[in-house]
């Protein structure tokens, strides 16, 4: 299998492709040749740029590899597997697998973003967390920094430990202006666990740079 990630979300909407945006440009800086791969995205837009799958593709300045880093898209702006059912299709678990590592090289680093939270169905068959753990890749837990956040992120750690998936990190992504400036979930949260939580890119970067270097990967 090769280096990489699999960024999953505490929930919808919480900025898994924005984060991935970031630290992917962030990676190539490093000297990292990333692959991302949004498997199956539904709520596809006529307009592509608009697409998480064109975003994580041109972070990677890999537009012509769109239908490679997509490989299923769908027209309804509601869960992949119901998308996919409304337009005919069933797609299975290995199916899914096979395409992410479609044309990937072990010296690459590979991004595959899931849809919706880690327990949201991905195929017929199948949860991102059982995307996650065929593709042998840590994960990386997106969650928006609300007031909340912490039962969402501690069920999604102890759904990981139950399949023994390493997470390699939390990323604590500030989205709202509304929270209370009294809140520090980051300071919480490192009560509750000894994974390291985030909000920032380049400490994730160092992160990923210093587990690549002992494979060798970079």
């Amino acid at each position: 299998m090769p280096n990489g990630i699999f960024v999953t979300g505490t929930d919808t909407n919480v900025g898994k492709t924005w984060v991935g945006q970031q630290l992917i440009k962030a990676l190539q800086t490093q000297g990292f040749d990333v692959i991302p791969r949004k498997p199956i995205e539904s709520g596809w837009s006529n307009n592509e740029e608009k697409t998480d799958a064109w975003k994580l593709a041109n972070a990677a300045n890999k537009i012509d590899l769109l239908k490679q880093i997509c490989p299923y898209r769908f027209k309804q702006a509601i869960s992949p597997v119901r998308a996919a059912q409304l337009e005919g299709q069933s797609i299975k678990l290995e199916e899914l697998k096979q395409k992410c590592l479609n044309k990937v090289k072990r010296n690459q680093f590979l991004h595959v973003e899931g849809s919706g939270g880690f327990y949201s169905p991905i195929t017929s068959d199948a949860l991102n967390a059982d995307l996650a753990q065929v593709l042998q890749l840590p994960l990386l837990v997106i969650a928006e920094d609300r007031v909340g956040c912490i039962n969402q992120i501690l069920l999604t750690l102890e759904a990981a430990q139950a399949r023994k998936i390493e997470v390699m990190a939390i990323f604590l992504n500030k989205i709202s202006k509304d929270e209370p400036n009294s809140m520090n979930n980051q300071e919480d949260l490192e009560k509750y666990t000894k994974t390291p939580v985030l909000n920032n890119i380049n400490k994730l970067v160092k992160i990923i740079s210093k587990i690549s270097a002992n494979k060798k990967i970079v």
